[in-house]
């Protein structure tokens, strides 16, 4: 989380005067219980946040509910981000950069007062400073760290720059070319440039993680993935598409006549707000032109704990049990995008220690952990998956962590590794986790090396969580009941929904939640090995000795108001 040092800080000093009477109050009222209030509290020492907005982050609680409790102990007026009316004139008095070092964002102004709304409405200096900014008196409002993250993201949105500077050179449109000297100077135009940075800078804005720029007969349409789903944000003309490609071949070092084949490159840039972005860059040709995906990685994204993934408690216990023990191999599967890296890193955050030797072989590197060596995969100069693995072997490593098993030569070199002592994690593109088993086998690893190797294998999906600032109870209607598998009651179950605020941009869903199934080597899997199994066989015996599957997982999440019924359905539909 972004500015962390100075949130804790700003908890800390609130922490004091407001969490026992908020809590106190809390529980006296009956919003929450005496455990709910211990495990908030807990959250809220571990990240930092206020005590309210951990309680809001677990689903117990709303901002709606929690707003007039927190203006009654603090003394100030709550900003609840979800109801309140940013004027955007006053929002961008001051400017993106101080808004976020300083976590406050103006938006609203009456009476020669601007109402400020600040994470820190205790920090003196903090107010001091903003008063003189604005030249003018302020009134300071309490507010929550992701509402002001959400309000800065909204009047900063560069999606907004993006659609003015495409109407701008609407107005001075120039002829297509093919000349690459004509598009490498259009690609340096300050336009082209403008909208190329504001496409980019608006996808991080919405917290997207990958732009698609797709040409269509006509236009170019631009879509960002927002929480696993595409949406469509802006077009522009397809006589421009040359020289935004050009822009973007440029800054990524890669070939700008070359329009026929796909390349892969990588670029940097820097928000207002000062956040470092690595952008992956992928081209391929199409019909109507070449076609880019873009993947964002923050630099200093804050990675996952095991405790935030997002297991139960039992299957967490497991997870840390898997990966504490001295050798075998540990895999992770799921189609693309499902979370595995965050997974396998979380892994290696929970077992990094200084008397433990960790090596990796990624493609590519997405985060750089501390006290971890690092290798990238380089297949022009023959640094393959199974080549650097059998650099690791050779490097008196602990742990190995293999970004992915592709093939039947690294498969039999990581068999090899964790037979030999050392503990290997690695990830597998199948549906579920016994189907890893026969993915192996397809692969060439003999029954034998398999049951002595694998120690575990989890499964895993990202299903998109309700929004908390506008979720509402709803009973569940009897046909998805039965659609799911649930055993009829004579009381329906309850589900929640995300109606659509500001919060979560409509959608009613915000952020993303992991559903997982573990499946432990035992000796009724072992013998299935040996008997050539099919992949049903094995999830059948993983299931009868103990596997929560995924769908149970996400069942449960649904009864427990984290999904939807129809998001259950839509990820996991294929399940049994």
């Amino acid at each position: 989380m972004e500015n962390t040092e100075a949130l804790q800080e700003s908890s800390l000093r609130l922490s004091s005067k407001l969490l026992k009477r908020l809590g106190e109050r809390l529980v006296l009222d009956g919003l929450v219980s005496e455990s709910q209030l211990q495990e908030g509290l807990d959250r809220q020492r571990s990240t930092g946040e206020f005590l309210g907005e951990a309680l809001i982050s677990l689903g117990f609680i709303t901002p709606g509910q929690i707003g007039p409790y927190m203006e009654e102990v603090s003394g100030f007026p709550f900003f609840d981000y979800g109801d309140a009316r940013i004027d955007p004139e006053v929002a961008t008095l001051l400017s993106e950069v101080v808004c976020r070092s300083k976590l406050v964002i103006p938006f609203r102004e009456s009476a020669g007062r601007v109402h400020v709304a600040m994470v820190d409405p205790l920090n003196l200096t903090v107010v001091d400073e903003i008063r003189a900014s604005l030249g003018r008196p302020i009134v300071p409002y309490l507010a929550f760290f992701r509402d002001v993250d959400q309000a800065i993201r909204k009047t900063y949105d560069g999606r907004q720059k993006a659609h003015a500077l495409i109407e701008e050179m609407l107005d001075g449109a120039a002829a297509p070319t093919e000349s690459v000297e004509v598009l490498v100077g259009q690609a340096e135009d300050a336009p082209v440039v403008r909208l190329v940075t504001s496409i980019v800078h608006g996808a991080i804005s919405a917290g997207a993680s990958d732009i698609h720029l797709e040409p269509q007969e006509s236009d170019v349409r631009v879509r960002y993935r927002i929480d696993g789903l595409l949406y469509e944000q802006m077009t522009f003309p397809a006589h421009y598409h040359a020289a935004v490609m050009s822009r973007l071949k440029i800054i990524s070092a890669l070939d700008i006549a070359e329009r026929r084949r796909p390349q892969d490159g990588r670029f940097a840039t820097r928000t207002d707000g000062a956040q470092d972005f690595d952008v992956r860059l992928s081209i391929m040709p199409t019909v109507y032109g070449e076609k880019a995906c873009m993947r964002l990685l923050e630099k200093k994204s804050s990675l996952g704990s095991v405790e935030r993934l997002g297991l139960s408690p039992e299957q967490r216990a497991i997870f840390e049990r898997l990966i504490k023990k001295p050798h075998g191999i540990i895999l992770v599967t799921g189609p693309t995008g499902s979370g595995k890296s965050t997974t396998l890193y979380a892994a290696l955050q929970c077992i990094n220690e200084p008397n433990i030797n960790i090596n990796t072989i990624e493609d590519p590197v997405e985060f750089k952990l501390a006290g971890v060596n690092q290798m990238q995969v380089n297949h022009r100069i023959g640094v393959t998956f199974a080549a650097g693995l059998r650099t690791l072997v050779r490097q008196d490593p602990d742990v190995i962590l293999v970004g992915e098993i592709r093939d039947s030569e690294t498969a039999e070199i990581a068999v090899q590794a964790a037979l030999t002592g050392h503990l290997v994690l690695s990830t597998l593109h199948t549906n579920d986790a016994p189907g890893a088993l026969v993915r192996l086998q397809n692969m060439g690893v003999e029954p034998f090396l398999l049951s002595s190797a694998v120690v575990g294998v989890v499964g895993q999906r990202l299903l998109r969580t309700t929004c908390l600032g506008c979720r509402e109870n709803e009973p569940l209607e009897d046909a998805i009941a039965i659609s799911l598998g649930l055993p009829m009651r004579h009381e329906p179950y309850t589900i929640a929904r995300g109606k659509g605020c500001r919060r979560c941009g409509g959608r009613g869903t915000m952020g993303r939640t992991g559903v997982y199934e573990i499946m432990q080597m035992n000796d009724e899997l072992r013998n299935l090995l040996f008997r050539n199994a099919s992949g049903s066989e094995f999830h059948e015996a993983a299931s009868r000795t103990g596997m929560t599957t995924m769908r149970e997982s996400a069942i449960k999440k649904m009864l427990d108001l984290v999904v939807t019924p129809e998001e259950v359905m839509r990820v996991l539909s294929y399940e049994g």
